[in-house]
């Protein structure tokens, strides 16, 4: 592998050299340990809500995907796109596409309703049935709690809401590491006081965070905190509406200069579109950089969370306020 750029925020922290795969032109973001698989910069998203919406097409959209040049796809239990998602990795396979599946990156994500000790080993069985693969590179806790066991319903009642018990979650999804189903572990929609609470037990500390991120919600405390810890952050809804200037002035798309601004802060993105010309658009951001007055503009944009996730919380629930929910990081 080739090295590639460093890419520095605003502020020009250093951040962890990049490396360019052969295959295709999308750089790779090292992990924790060097035993774990790099995580390319660029993933593509499967989720389409309602869930499933998407289903009959998915698998087509997936191997044009991997035409274009995309190798980490980010697919989770609730979504429903695991089936399409380990079917397109099967038939790429099979037309050529790729020459084995050690090329692909594949996130999956733990539901709420089987974040309990004893369902954490058969949900990832589960997932790993659906995508027709002997393990997954990264395994997520989707959400910081839990709900009864038996459905994976979304929007799901609020009386089925319960804490969830980390220590012993992560317990199980450590297993699943050291068994070797996933290459890595790590969570999504963590604030930094949820990771102190699962740091404070863990014994393989969570190798990512996956969390909204976007020019409009920049996460800069969440960032330096996962930065000090040695957790790379993985940004879902990278697009925000602003930066039709610089996008202008750059010959790009707004969705392009928000996806370039993510990278150059060090953060992994998860980018979702099931358009040819847009899918492409997005890999195109690794030959051009944004100034440092552009950078200093973006750094200095109102910030505003797009998805609160007020379905999480509940007066009888574990979470009685988006602020409890989010700890104040909102």
């Amino acid at each position: 592998m080739e090295a590639g750029t460093k890419m520095q925020s605003p502020e020009k922290e250093t951040r962890p050299e990049l490396s360019t795969m052969s295959v295709q032109s999308v750089p790779t973001f090292p992990l924790r340990s060097t035993d774990e698989k790099a995580i390319p910069l660029i993933g593509f998203g499967t989720a389409e809500y309602p869930f499933g919406a998407s289903r009959d097409t998915l698998k087509e959209t997936i191997i044009e995907a991997i035409k274009l040049g995309y190798r980490h796809f980010d697919t989770a239990a609730v979504y429903q796109s695991e089936q399409p998602l380990g079917e397109a990795i099967s038939d790429a396979l099979r037309l050529g596409l790729i020459k084995s599946r050690d090329e692909l990156f594949i996130t999956s994500k733990l539901w709420c309703s089987d974040a309990h000790r004893d369902l954490v080993l058969p949900a990832l069985h589960k997932t790993l049935k659906n995508l027709k693969l002997e393990y997954v590179d990264l395994y997520l806790i989707h959400w910081p709690l839990s709900l009864k066991p038996g459905k994976h319903d979304f929007p799901f009642k609020k009386e089925d809401m319960v804490p969830m018990d980390i220590k012993s979650v992560w317990e199980a999804m450590e297993e699943c590491h050291d068994i070797g189903l996933t290459k890595s572990i790590g969570v999504s929609n963590f604030s930094c006081k949820k990771l102190e609470t699962l740091l404070s037990s863990a014994r393989i500390p969570p190798a990512v965070n996956q969390v909204e991120m976007s020019p409009m919600w920049q996460q800069k405390k969440l960032r330096k905190f996962c930065e000090e810890k040695g957790i790379v952050v993985e940004a879902y809804s990278p697009l925000g509406a602003k930066g039709a200037e610089i996008a202008q002035a750059k010959g790009k798309s707004v969705a392009q200069v928000c996806l370039r601004w993510a990278c150059e802060q060090g953060v992994c993105v998860i980018a979702k579109s099931f358009n040819k010309e847009r899918m492409k658009q997005n890999l195109d951001i690794f030959d051009w950089r944004l100034s440092d007055d552009e950078l200093l503009k973006i750094s200095q944009l109102p910030q505003c969370k797009g998805y609160p996730a007020l379905e999480f919380v509940s007066d009888d629930g574990p979470f009685k306020s988006l602020q409890e929910l989010w700890d104040g990081e909102i």
